[in-house]
């Protein structure tokens, strides 16, 4: 477990799991129009209260290998993909053509953020304390 909390993809199956417990506090609710709205919106938050133990960690562990950004838009692509899964299988809906255009010009974020070569904020931001800590001598 303890090389498992050291990986790159730790902070990711943590995103996974919490993007399961934000669907279902956010979205679950529409298949249980009969119950009244307030019981829908405590029962959310609730199930949120999950998803943040699980959100926190991510980003926490998350950030000794990406930048904040970084871990915003993988946090985006991970929520797209569960959101598709849940609306298809739970809410027995259909994906049109341009909801997987939609998805495609976020892919294209995700490659921008990632391109080869390009250093990661952490980089830079590691960069610009050390080089305060020489100056400030």
């Amino acid at each position: 477990m303890n090389e498992l909390l050291h990986t790159r993809w730790f902070p990711i199956l943590l995103l996974v799991c919490s993007n399961v417990f934000m669907t279902f506090a956010w979205y679950g609710h529409l298949k249980h129009k009969n119950v009244p709205l307030w019981t829908a919106i405590f029962a959310s938050w609730g199930v949120a209260f999950f998803e943040y133990c699980l959100m926190v960690p991510a980003n926490r562990y998350g950030h000794s290998s990406y930048s904040a950004t970084e871990l915003k838009i993988i946090q985006e692509v991970v929520t797209l993909v569960v959101f598709s899964g849940f609306v298809f299988f739970f809410l027995g809906e259909k994906l049109k053509w341009n909801h997987f255009a939609a998805f495609l010009c976020i892919l294209a974020a995700v490659a921008f953020t990632f391109l080869p070569g390009s250093f990661s904020a952490k980089a830079e931001t590691a960069s610009i304390s050390d080089s305060k800590t020489t100056t400030d001598k």
